[in-house]
């Protein structure tokens, strides 16, 4: 039954050098955020709550710049296997210009009219006038990172995956520290509380941007060519809008998506408390999910390299097994979180984040959801982010993960906490009803084989 499972040691070898540099870099990107709730959770649920409010359309560029990478990320693996480089530098060149219009852009907003643009989030005024003092500088962070992030996703798609962790670990360690002087006033600085992480965010970004510029230099492994980035061509703009355009929108849409939940509770009774526990619970989740990004982007390198290279034929076997590796790894972190929320977290780890008593019942709450549903959720990541997207089966990728959200879980989320005003409890298991409806659609998919598409031969 479990025999696709077998596949060799050389196999798993390959998974592993693959996976292990993404999964840490993950993890350090996640455990770091971590830190910086638990650092600005120490000035009070207000400024929790206000970043949490600054953030929501601030995720959404994020899952814009992950789009763009996903969707490069088809096309690079894929025209990899075939050992295209120049058209590896025009699909560079395209995702380039697409995070720096949509990053600018942000920037001026959250610049110009942070309050006006920030109060379509949220209600509460004091929140909402926090929110726009960290906005205002968080913006600009996002110009630079962009375009490291794209170049991080070149890397990994031609199998060096270990660069992005480099980087992201030097930007992330910058952040921390810098969090800690700043908010706080520590070595002599300025307290600026919530400004603060915004100015140590900003700080980092720039790390990470010379870091990127200093291997772009030097670098010998691949060369980039500058005429190509400026001018890609028309025709590699036509392909990467058909290919990667449906996965941009499929992160660009999943993130609007998501950022309604957190509208929705940002408008319920208590929604102060609410968000404070919906940031904890949240970066937990992002900590836990650590393994089903890392195999996800795997099995689009793995996948998207085996049909350039013209061998078609064993994939379906190969996204199976790491689909299962994937719900695998979701069973063991979502036990563990289980048993981290139930027996350690009440009493050694909610304090830390001065939360009040009732904020502490529902991040209980919402964690206990959320390790019932990672095995599920995990099978998910990796089967839409990695394996029909890895085959170049964007657009049904893209239905599998933006239907059952826009079509199911937001209308039920939005009728039980705004019109019928039930328990937050409520609003969080309807939110979780997406998972189910993908992981069935995702498996006839998979079965079909019609997810197997060699775009780098097809017209476009």
């Amino acid at each position: 039954m479990l025999g696709y499972l077998r596949r060799g040691p050389e196999f798993y070898r390959r998974v592993g050098a693959l996976a292990a540099p993404m999964v840490l870099q993950n993890l350090i990107t996640s455990a770091l955020a971590m830190a910086d709730t638990f650092m600005v959770g120490m000035l009070g649920e207000v400024p929790m709550a206000a970043v949490t409010l600054a953030n929501i359309p601030i995720f959404v560029v994020q899952l814009f710049f992950f789009g763009v990478q996903s969707g490069a990320t088809v096309l690079i693996s894929q025209y990899w296997g075939r050992g295209d480089r120049e058209a590896i530098n025009r699909v560079v060149g395209v995702a380039l210009w697409a995070v720096n219009l949509v990053s600018i852009s942000f920037a001026l907003i959250l610049l110009l009219m942070p309050q006006p643009f920030l109060s379509l989030f949220g209600n509460e005024p004091e929140v909402i006038a926090l929110a726009a003092d960290y906005a205002r500088v968080i913006g600009l962070s996002y110009v630079l990172n962009g375009m490291t992030l794209v170049y991080i996703a070149a890397w990994r798609s031609m199998e060096r995956p270990k660069l992005g962790m480099y980087i992201l670990a030097a930007s992330m360690g910058t952040n921390t520290f810098l969090n800690w002087v700043l908010i706080f006033g520590n070595l002599g600085a300025p307290a600026l509380g919530v400004t603060g992480a915004a100015v140590a965010t900003l700080a980092a970004r720039v790390v990470e941007f010379l870091i990127m510029a200093g291997h772009l230099a030097r670098t010998r492994a691949f060369r980039f060519q500058p005429g190509l980035l400026l001018r890609p061509g028309r025709n590699m703009g036509g392909k990467f809008i058909r290919y990667g355009g449906p996965v941009v929108c499929n992160e660009t849409m999943w993130g609007l998506g998501t950022a309604m939940y957190p509208t929705i509770m940002g408008h319920m009774e208590g929604s102060t408390e609410i968000l404070a526990a919906y940031t904890l619970a949240g970066n937990l989740e992002k900590l836990c999910m650590v393994a089903a990004f890392g195999i996800a982007g795997t099995a689009s390198v793995i996948i998207g390299r085996e049909i350039g290279a013209g061998r078609s034929h064993v994939v379906y076997e190969v996204g199976l097994a790491l689909d299962t590796l994937s719900a695998g790894a979701g069973l063991v972190l979502g036990g563990v979180l289980m048993l981290f929320t139930r027996l350690v977290a009440p009493t050694y780890f909610f304090p830390l984040f001065h939360l009040s008593p009732g904020a502490c019942e529902i991040v209980t709450m919402m964690l206990t959801v959320v390790a019932v549903l990672m095995p599920i959720r995990d099978f998910n990541t990796c089967n839409i982010v990695g394996v029909l997207r890895g085959g170049g089966d964007v657009r049904a990728a893209t239905l599998i993960d933006l239907c059952p959200l826009w079509l199911v879980a937001i209308p039920l989320a939005a009728l039980v906490g705004s019109v019928l005003r039930m328990d937050i409890l409520w609003v969080y298991l309807a939110m979780g009803t997406e998972q189910f409806f993908k992981a069935v659609v995702g498996v006839w998919r998979l079965r079909s084989g019609k997810w197997v598409v060699d775009i780098t031969r097809s017209g476009g």
